[in-house]
């Protein structure tokens, strides 16, 4: 099991106001699967991501990630988890304008303490495995949206991450190069990488193999049609 969340409860406080924003989320993915959580504005879709995504904590329940419990793991190691386990591709590319899209990619690498020769190789194959080695020399805005964010899934994926988590990845992009990003997003699935993507799009989340529906705080798998839903 790659992720494995467990009575899952969030609350933050507005005052003295006691706001509860999850409530007894269950969700389990194993390697290789290919999910879509979707929810409107307000259903808490984005702090289950920012857990997910080892940005943020629970306020109870555990958190497994590759069998490891980062429920109540330090900032550091947390950090180290988001560097090394996760690879994050966001609606914006944040990209750094300044460099180019191999050494975007690479910036991950240098983080983890990748030398120097050996990170701008894998960030080369890394682009070459998106489409895009003929712009390894290339600056953001010398690219299109659609370009763009194939570098941010290139830099997503370069330190082999256990697990890619995506929100909205095509929200910025005209409908052909969402379509471009998507068909990425199955081939990379069906090489073996574990993705779980959070948007409210359902033709988006129609890409994926599963399908939860976060409300008020509370998920479900979607009804499949002649069966019943998991949770």
């Amino acid at each position: 099991m790659i992720l494995e969340l467990k009575h899952i409860y969030k609350d933050y406080l507005q005052g003295k106001l006691v706001v509860p924003v999850l409530k007894d989320i269950n969700l389990s993915v194993e390697a290789g699967e290919y999910i879509a959580i979707m929810g409107p504005s307000g259903s808490g879709k984005t702090t289950l991501m920012n857990i997910i995504g080892c940005l943020d904590v629970a306020t109870k329940g555990s958190y497994l990630l590759a069998g490891e419990d980062v429920s109540k793991a330090s900032d550091t190691h947390m950090a180290e988890i988001r560097n090394h386990s996760i690879g994050f591709v966001f609606q914006q590319f944040n990209l750094l304008p300044k460099l180019t899209a191999q050494d975007n990619v690479a910036l991950p690498l240098l983080y983890g303490g990748v030398g120097k020769k050996e990170r701008r190789a894998r960030a080369k194959a890394a682009l070459e495995k998106v489409g895009l080695g003929d712009r390894v020399d290339f600056r953001p805005n010398q690219m299109s949206g659609g370009q763009c964010q194939r570098v941010a899934i290139a830099r997503a994926i370069v330190g082999m991450p256990k697990l890619l988590l995506a929100d909205e990845p095509t929200g910025a992009l005209d409908s052909k190069s969402g379509e471009q990003v998507m068909e990425l997003f199955r081939q990379l699935n069906d090489e073996g990488m574990t993705i779980v993507m959070i948007t409210h799009d359902a033709d988006i989340a129609k890409q994926a193999k599963k399908t939860y529906h976060i409300f008020d705080g509370e998920i479900r798998e979607n009804q499949k049609e002649g069966g019943a839903a998991d949770e």
